[in-house]
């Protein structure tokens, strides 16, 4: 994608199911867990680099001996941070004390984070909020053990306000309305009651209150305890969290929107938010990791053993589509099939556009998610040829000659790497027109890779905004001189705000909106903007759970190819030299290439639950009265 987008945490979560002494032994550490958590979320920071966590648990220590760790980074590069602090504390533990490097007992009493239980997480900021106190996980405190509370997420709420005054009419005073505090809080309100009432039933049964600790870990219900916290959650999750005695759970939300996997044996049990993360790190294959059903949990208890529990009653599966195209990591299986089949899609729309002439047409792609689809384009391309050689060599029959054959035989798709992206480059100049000048040179070009007669079809996976389109990649491209550039996006034209994990808040942010909008005026029917926006109003209540999506009332005039011949104009430059034209994917390809994740609400505004479609009205009331605010 040439705009960049935060999006899309990935959690991560290890339970060793043996004595880290086996490890040491199996494998010659007992950092076994640490070294493989850093693997998961490298593996993971194409979904957040802003910012980065990690949490461990030592089981059975005794009181006064430190059992919980945490580590935070919001530095350039949080990951990396965040394990040279850990190896920094290792390290000087061991060159201070080298008689007990194999001492895995002393090691785990006195080295921090050498646990049992480990959580990672990665982030992506939202709306300049990247501190570390925004920084996951966080952390609940308590002198009793059953009370600690760690949890980390890939989540947004839409309804935080709703969630913030449940924990007020708890009587709560939570320190700040935000969507992770209040999720955690309310965990941890309902924890508290458990391990109260537990307590209460142990003592009466005539145990002493030390004897009571181990039988509440035992007998505590976790999915109970998630049951009553996720009630009122509107949002997509996939939240995960430790108890300090030693429990875990990760937990979904019941329309499937964000991911989660996981896989077990006799060593592991491990979760995260992409398969190919657990397969490329235990070494495991595809039909080991299992995706965890939507409304349910994997809980593991303080002894090891591991369930799924149904929380919540799951709705219609409306897994993430853009999950697919852009942010999950294209070697999973599936997910590389479903990309190089959208690249398929497209291409009987750019057959017409460049009139069928592939012989003057250079085939390329925006590096670097969008390369699969052209994977996908370019064997479209070269099957629509071999058809037509087919039809040649068929007609000719005997009459063939062997240089016509060879000629025939010889023509195939023109591919070249066009478009190259270089290191980021710092636009560190405050004037516009410096700024503008640096941004256009983030593409660079290969030279003489096209001629003056030739069309230029070049893939995105997806196209937003299109201010790098604009400001940088159409201006350098025309350097070629082709006398035609088509700009393909994998996906459909991204129509509505998300409200699930995507930093994509602002109607006024898209270019297919700004085309509607342009449209509007066009035809004379800016009426009906207002008229919208008067329907948005009726729709802002936060306990009407029947919310009507008006904004597609918006689009509803104009046809998807208006819409982007419209768009074309917009992002034309206006001293290009080259026609511009824009092709995007159609909804029903994207359902065919991705058919298992049918969340479209980007696209077509059907979102999965009330607090989207409250959302996107909000977003558009927004726009209209010029408040440059976040629509949930």
């Amino acid at each position: 994608m040439s705009d960049p987008i935060k999006h899309e945490c990935g959690i991560s979560l290890i339970r060793l199911l043996k004595p880290l002494e086996y490890y040491k032994e199996k494998y010659g550490t007992a950092f076994y867990g640490v070294n493989k958590m850093y693997l998961m979320m490298e593996k993971q920071h194409n979904r957040g680099q802003d910012g980065a966590g990690f949490a461990s648990i030592k089981m059975d220590m005794d009181p006064g001996e430190r059992y919980m760790s945490r580590v935070r980074s919001a530095q350039q590069q949080p990951i990396q941070d965040i394990f040279a602090q850990i190896n920094s504390r290792i390290n000087t533990a061991l060159t201070e004390h080298p008689e007990r490097e194999n001492d895995v007992a002393w090691q785990k009493k006195n080295i921090p984070y050498i646990g049992e239980l480990l959580m990672g997480h990665v982030r992506y900021g939202t709306f300049g909020k990247n501190s570390i106190e925004n920084v996951h996980p966080f952390l609940r405190q308590n002198n009793w053990m059953h009370r600690n509370l760690i949890v980390a997420g890939n989540f947004n709420m839409t309804n935080v306000d709703e969630l913030f005054s449940n924990l007020v009419e708890l009587g709560q005073h939570p320190k700040e309305k935000a969507d992770t505090v209040t999720v955690m809080e309310k965990i941890g309100h309902f924890l508290d009651d458990a391990v109260a009432k537990l307590y209460k039933q142990i003592k009466k049964e005539g145990y002493t209150k030390r004897e009571a600790s181990a039988l509440i870990a035992e007998r505590l219900n976790v999915a109970k305890i998630l049951r009553k916290a996720s009630k009122n959650w509107d949002g997509g999750y996939a939240m995960s969290g430790l108890i300090g005695h030693g429990d875990a759970f990760v937990m979904r939300d019941p329309a499937g929107i964000r991911p989660a996997y996981y896989y077990q044996d006799d060593e592991v049990v491990v979760v995260a938010s992409e398969r190919p993360v657990i397969q490329t790190v235990f070494n495991v294959n595809f039909d080991d990791v299992k995706e965890l059903d939507p409304g349910h949990a994997v809980i593991i208890k303080k002894d090891g053993s591991m369930g799924l529990k149904q929380i919540l009653e799951p709705t219609e599966r409306k897994a993430c589509s853009f999950e697919r195209i852009y942010f999950s990591r294209g070697s999973d299986k599936e997910i590389y099939q479903e990309r190089k089949k959208l690249g398929k899609l497209v291409f009987p729309e750019i057959l017409k556009s460049i009139d069928n002439d592939l012989e003057n047409t250079v085939f390329s792609y925006i590096p670097n998610t969008a390369e699969t689809s052209f994977f996908g384009m370019v064997k479209e391309a070269q099957n629509y040829l071999n058809k037509k050689k087919e039809e040649q060599i068929l007609s000719l029959g005997s009459k063939m000659t062997g240089e016509e054959l060879h000629k025939i035989l010889n023509i195939r798709p023109r591919i070249e790497k066009v478009a190259i992206k270089d290191a980021k480059l710092r636009t560190f100049i405050t004037q516009d027109s410096s700024r503008d000048d640096l941004v256009t040179h983030v593409y660079d070009i290969s030279y003489g890779s096209v001629k003056p007669t030739d069309n230029l079809v070049i893939i995105d996976d997806s196209i937003v905004r299109g201010t790098t389109l604009k400001r940088s990649i159409l201006k350098i491209l025309d350097r070629l001189s082709p006398k035609k550039i088509v700009v393909v996006s994998s996906a459909p034209q991204i129509r509505y705000p998300d409200c699930y994990g995507i930093d994509m808040a602002r109607l006024e942010d898209f270019v297919a909106f700004k085309a509607a909008l342009a449209l509007h005026e066009d035809h004379g029917t800016t009426h009906l903007v207002k008229e919208t926006y008067e329907k948005c109003l009726t729709q802002t209540d936060p306990s009407n759970k029947e919310a009507v999506n008006y904004v597609k009332e918006f689009y509803a005039p104009f046809s998807a190819k208006q819409i982007s011949k419209k768009i074309g104009e917009i992002l034309s430059p206006e001293d290009i030299n080259a026609e511009v034209e824009i092709i995007y994917q159609t909804i029903e390809g994207l359902h065919s290439a991705c058919p298992k994740n049918l969340g479209d609400w980007y696209f077509t505004g059907n979102y999965p639950t009330p607090g989207g479609n409250r959302v996107v009205n909000k977003a558009f009331i927004n726009f209209f009265e010029g408040k440059n605010e976040r629509a949930y």
